[in-house]
């Protein structure tokens, strides 16, 4: 059923009308907190949230906050600065001062209705508050924006209406809820099977430093690079960071090419070879799908297929092991990026080639639960998010103005 079809059911006849949001919810303040204060009250457990801009949260103790600024009323909390948003909250809470809420004190609007309603919104207030130097927007910008409230002359309709639609809403998102926290339960599944196949006792395995079973080299930059980018599909695929992807260990493609010319003024690399980033996302490891050209900004490793089988290594290069010593090395003081000498000093255990292959395959099942993006869960979780956007744009679309703002033209 379109969502225009379902409307007209839901609606039965009646009408629609739009109302400032400030005409029918009651806005309430923040408190007076940095992000600082924030940060020292923080409690692992503590009873009230308190909310700062973007993701920036702490746990507090009643007591810590001013009475009068704790709302415990279910609310709509305005992210006004940096990146503007709203969140939906109905346990008691408080908030930044230059941030604001909304709750429902009567009996014709549902809260958690007007939420959805405001996350289609979400780009309009972005852009309203795209004019100022930091993105901001102020109270009228919200409080005189409209909203559609059905069957307004039958509250009882309306809010059944209301509720209806948060029904079928929230089922998306709870269901995407639970689909995340299995996520991140797979992910804790996998890092700890990582660790653990990855972890050998003394005298179990050989270890060999990277450097004496594969050659490590870093990449070179042909300066000016743009006098090397070529639009010739000839051209040598250029490897930059854009081209790698967290939910993949492989690199399939590059959004640039350099010339032959450039290629060798850099270093090629082939198809299985991996690269590491030695300045952004510190030692995170890729496997090449394609031959390409890689700047200093990357080290190479290559000729290790006599040791190592490519999973394997790709697993072991990941762990949590290896990052640390990544991080030892770079925090030691001496140095400021992963440069060879560093890449080359790692140990690292050499099982045979049936335990190397039975410990990638293993690994692999997780991974790609994890991580895949054709597979697995984020995948599921993309898809059930897509859902719940495509019927929320649908059971929202009332009839009424196409300019959602009070006054607007």
């Amino acid at each position: 059923m379109s969502g225009l079809g379902f409307m007209e059911k839901l609606l039965d006849g009646g009408s629609v009308e739009w109302k400032a949001l400030g005409d029918v919810l009651v806005r309430t303040k923040g408190t007076n907190i940095t992000a600082g204060k924030m940060k020292e009250l923080h409690k692992d457990g503590a009873p009230l949230k308190v909310f700062a801009g973007g993701k920036t949260v702490a746990f507090v103790n009643y007591e810590d906050i001013p009475s009068k600024d704790v709302n415990s009323e279910p609310s709509i909390i305005v992210k006004s600065r940096g990146v503007i948003e709203f969140e939906y909250y109905d346990k008691p809470f408080s908030h930044k001062n230059e941030m604001w809420s909304y709750y429902s004190s009567g009996d014709l609007v549902n809260i958690k209705y007007v939420y959805h309603f405001l996350k289609i919104s979400e780009v309009y207030f972005q852009k309203l508050g795209s004019r100022m130097q930091m993105p901001q927007i102020a109270t009228p910008d919200t409080d005189k924006f409209r909203i559609p409230i059905p069957c307004p002359d039958n509250p009882k309709r309306s809010l059944e209406i209301q509720a209806e639609i948060v029904r079928i809403l929230d089922s998306f998102t709870e269901l995407t809820a639970e689909l995340t926290a299995e996520l991140t339960a797979r992910k804790k599944q996998y890092h700890y099977y990582r660790d653990k196949l990855l972890s050998f006792e003394d005298g179990e395995v050989e270890w060999k430093t990277l450097g004496e079973v594969a050659v490590i080299q870093r990449g070179a930059s042909p300066r000016p690079i743009a006098k090397y980018i070529t639009d010739d599909p000839g051209g040598v695929p250029w490897i930059k960071i854009g081209d790698t992807s967290s939910g993949s260990k492989y690199v399939y493609a590059t959004a640039q090419r350099v010339t032959l010319e450039g290629a060798q003024k850099s270093r090629v690399l082939s198809k299985g070879d991996f690269i590491l980033s030695n300045s952004m996302s510190f030692g995170r490891p890729y496997i090449l799908a394609i031959e390409g050209a890689i700047h200093d900004g990357w080290a190479s490793i290559s000729d290790f297929s006599g040791t190592f089988d490519s999973d394997y290594l790709y697993h072991y290069l990941s762990s949590n092991a290896v990052q640390s010593y990544w991080a030892g090395k770079i925090n030691s003081g001496s140095v400021s990026n992963l440069n060879t000498k560093i890449i080359q000093s790692l140990p690292i255990p050499v099982p045979d080639f049936a335990l190397q292959h039975k410990i990638a395959s293993l690994l692999d099942k997780f991974d790609t639960l994890t991580t895949s993006i054709s597979e697995g869960l984020p995948r599921e979780i993309e898809l059930r998010r897509k859902q719940y956007e495509y019927y929320r744009d649908r059971l929202l679309s009332f009839p009424g103005p196409e300019a959602a703002v009070a006054g607007s033209p």
